[in-house]
């Protein structure tokens, strides 16, 4: 069991949680299964989701296994150039 913080307008999205526990051993089953839990969250996960692990950010990379008790957030991808 993982826990995932929600960063911002995210957590709108999941019925106000700011933090949830899941279940999930990388970030694609994380995605599905938050994607289940907050219908509201798809469209968000589908297109503009970036998930940091112990501070790293990964925008692209969802077969990255999710390590028991690191810090994770989800937040939405920052535009820039």
């Amino acid at each position: 069991m993982i826990t995932v913080r929600l960063w911002g307008a995210l957590a709108a999205l999941a019925d106000d949680q700011s933090q949830v526990d899941v279940e999930a051993r990388d970030i694609r089953e994380l995605f599905r299964k938050l994607g289940e839990r907050y219908p509201a969250l798809r469209d968000s996960i589908e297109n503009d989701i970036a998930v940091s692990i112990d501070g790293v950010i990964y925008r692209d990379n969802w077969s990255k296994e999710l390590p028991e008790g690191a810090e994770i957030f989800l937040m939405r991808r920052l535009a820039g150039g």
